[in-house]
């Protein structure tokens, strides 16, 4: 498939506000595109499944680079652009208009060529890799007609701005090839890869029902949500599985025979930050294949739980690994088991799945992993001393799970529910930013907040914070964003949406300044929730739920 018809469908795209008309249009793409799977990830403004080891590491400033190189502008000309369009892509198309230097017998680009250039620009390391990136970068520019640039500069930063979302490419994979919602989906939870369903998708139903999850291919996480009240929720569920509510890293195991892949929340390998975890796991899981669910948490001299931030630095860990596990020593938690041996467990109702992880571990060997205790009860007595003794014990509270429940991944349902003493909180996506005044000049000094519209991915920004931060926190948050900005006029800044802010606020408000249409009142930042991607951020539809929630409104 030529690139160029992939940019002209994207160019659609763009003028389209229906989602059922850009369903439409999508749906026909698929059903007669070569290389569907990369183009139905391109489509959804993906380049590599999100579990994939495979990343581009080219943030604006690597990408302005490549771009002034194919176009023979300035650096500065770059960013002016993009500050006058707000937009890279844009900008990158005008520069290539003006430059026009595609060799004149050069072959059309096609939508292999594109992505086989993004594979080699991900695998490029060692000394130099950053010239070698934008290199090669440049030389797809070159390559590439001004109207396929502007796409090809967009899924650098994997940032479409067509409207389309997972939920449209769903729907788009379920018209193409006349199967049904529901098998799409199941297919989606288990594989986390679109193109991959697409794929199978074309083949028929039989195919698609025999997708399923296996090791090294992680699966979304099972997720809690805020509990009414113990006793509420004991109510409603009979019995109650209760555990500990860590203030830790969520973690994924995969394990096959000896090799061991650790995924964070997002889905990211972070198996060379935590080697002393891996090496936990050799010894102390018996299984020899097998997909576990997990917390990692680290205790403190007092037996107290560190704070979630510092167990973060183990994650971003990428030097002096070893170092640094001495002066934050970890352990592991396991309170689920998802496969085992060849057999998906994720419909085997909690009380069975909790009976063979308890199996799991080998006793003489593990020393700092436990399965998480837990007790099963419906006696709301019983229920809340186990409340207060993990909240005395330094944790932030409990987890109360349904014991029939099956583990259904990337949702947030009433089988696992989260008991906490603090407010509800909201997970948003930094957007923008302004610089700071006076001595904190060169400072971030606020950050634009967006929460998300699931059905287009897009981010609809609902407000500002910047109280409550120490001039160390910014410098650190600072260096956080600096190579995330996109552009900056005067004194406000344009970010990559990369970054979720987990934040603290007084009220949920009705407002018009904010595409959202809501506002928050005293937004306080709590903790950087840099486990979480932005596909985990909060939706409007949380903060229309929340605002209702408020003084009983309906």
């Amino acid at each position: 498939m030529k690139f160029i018809k992939f940019a002209e469908i994207c160019e659609k795209l763009e003028s389209v506000t229906s989602n059922l008309e850009m369903t439409t249009i999508v749906s026909k793409f698929l059903k007669n595109a070569d290389n569907l799977d990369i183009v139905t990830r391109f489509i959804g403004g993906s380049i590599f499944p999100a579990w994939s080891p495979e990343e581009l590491s080219i943030g604006p400033s690597l990408l302005y680079d490549a771009i002034a190189m194919a176009t023979g502008a300035k650096k500065r000309q770059v960013k002016a652009g993009v500050r006058e369009l707000g937009d890279v892509g844009l900008a990158c198309e005008k520069l290539c208009e003006k430059k026009m230097q595609r060799h004149l017998f050069a072959d059309e680009l096609t939508v292999k060529h594109v992505y086989k250039s993004f594979e080699a620009i991900s695998r490029a390391g060692g000394k130099g890799s950053q010239k070698k990136k934008t290199k090669m970068l440049a030389d797809l520019f070159g390559s590439a007609r001004p109207k396929e640039a502007r796409y090809i500069a967009r899924l650098v930063l994997e940032e479409l701005r067509i409207g389309v979302g997972e939920g449209t490419v769903r729907d788009a994979i379920v018209q193409a090839f006349d199967v049904s919602k529901d098998e799409v989906e199941r297919a989606y939870m288990l594989t986390n890869d679109l193109g991959l369903v697409a794929v199978t998708a074309k083949k028929g139903v039989k195919e698609l029902r025999r997708l399923d999850i296996k090791p090294g291919r992680p699966i979304k996480m099972m997720l809690a949500q805020i509990a009414k009240g113990l006793e509420g929720t004991i109510k409603d569920m009979g019995e109650v599985a209760l555990e500990c509510k860590y203030d830790g890293a969520r973690v994924q195991i995969h394990k096959t025979d000896g090799d061991i892949i650790l995924y964070s929340r997002r889905l990211e390998n972070i198996t060379k930050s935590l080697p002393d975890i891996v090496d936990m796991l050799k010894d102390g899981v018996s299984f020899k294949q097998v997909i576990l669910d997990g917390e990692v948490i680290a205790m403190g001299e007092d037996g107290k739980p560190v704070p979630f931030q510092d167990i973060l630095r183990r994650f971003r860990r990428k030097h002096e690994v070893k170092r640094i596990a001495r002066d934050i020593p970890l352990r592991l938690s396991l309170f689920d088991i998802l496969f085992l041996d060849g057999k998906s467990l994720i419909h085997t109702p909690l009380v069975e799945r909790r009976r063979i992880l308890e199996k799991s571990l080998n006793k003489n060997h593990a020393q700092m992993i436990e399965v998480a205790p837990q007790t099963i009860t419906s006696d709301i007595s019983v229920a809340e001393r186990i409340y207060k003794g993990a909240i005395s014990a330094g944790h932030e509270g409990i987890m109360a799970k349904n014991p029939k429940s099956m583990y259904t991944p990337g949702k947030r349902g009433k089988n696992w529910l989260k008991v906490k003493p603090v407010a509800e909180t909201l997970d948003l996506v930094v957007v923008g930013g302004m610089w700071g005044e006076g001595r904190r000049a060169n400072l971030i000094g606020s950050y634009s907040l967006a929460c998300r519209n699931p059905t287009t991915d897009e981010f609809l920004d609902i407000g500002k914070v910047g109280t409550g931060m120490t001039d160390e926190q910014l410098v650190e948050l600072t260096e956080l964003f600096k190579d995330l900005v996109l552009s900056d006029m005067e004194m406000d800044i344009q970010i990559k949406p990369e970054i979720v802010f987990e934040i603290g606020y007084e009220e949920i408000q009705k407002s018009s300044n904010y595409e959202s249409g809501f506002a928050l009142r005293f937004p306080r930042l709590t903790r950087v929730r840099e486990d979480k991607s932005v596909k985990d951020a909060d939706t409007i539809e949380r903060v229309q739920e929340l605002y209702k929630k408020q003084k009983g409104r309906t």
